[in-house]
């Protein structure tokens, strides 16, 4: 069960926006609008947004690059965590990540279950942390973004959501850098 304690201030989380296409520009964007919006809706602010070609390389290059950004403090990605040949977004983030959030892909096809049935068993969103950044992968759709946002990125980027979340342990995400 999800709650919001009102007894806590809101904290604001600083996002990057990258939406993975060969084909979309900023005008063609919808998926990375959506998320856009509900950032911004959700009072958290967007620290940067790029749209990329599906390239492993220059994928991985990107969230290296706001992952050592200390102006951001979660990175969600969009488009190309489908099967076909040129969705290679997972394995760039997987290149990157120095945990994974295993849950987060179990969470989402659940969420997605309900709205699309078995068709979900075709999404490979992921999530995991590195250089204490959050990453995330969805998928292109932005029926997708909005079930990814609405029913899991909402509550655990909200520091009042019970009974944890994702902000709250921001400050121990690289507790095994410091000195003893």
């Amino acid at each position: 069960m999800s709650r919001i304690d009102e007894n806590k201030d809101f904290i604001p989380v600083r996002i990057a926006v990258l939406t993975v296409s060969d084909s979309r520009g900023l005008a063609e964007d919808r998926s990375g609008d959506t998320l856009v919006g509900r950032i911004e809706g959700a009072g958290h602010i967007v620290a940067d947004r790029k749209i990329i070609r599906d390239e492993r390389v220059e994928i991985a290059d990107q969230l290296r690059t706001w992952i050592a950004d200390r102006d951001v403090d979660v990175i969600i990605s969009t488009g190309g965590t489908g099967l076909t040949g040129r969705d290679v977004t997972v394995e760039a983030h997987r290149d990157v990540y120095e945990k994974e959030i295993e849950a987060f892909s179990t969470v989402f096809t659940i969420v997605s279950m309900k709205k699309i049935g078995t068709s979900a068993v075709q999404s490979r969103a992921t999530g995991g942390v590195a250089g204490g950044t959050y990453l995330f992968a969805l998928p292109g759709s932005t029926g997708a973004c909005k079930d990814a946002w609405d029913e899991i990125l909402s509550y655990q980027l909200d520091y009042r959501h019970l009974p944890c979340n994702f902000v709250e342990i921001f400050p121990r995400l690289e507790e095994h850098k410091r000195r003893k």
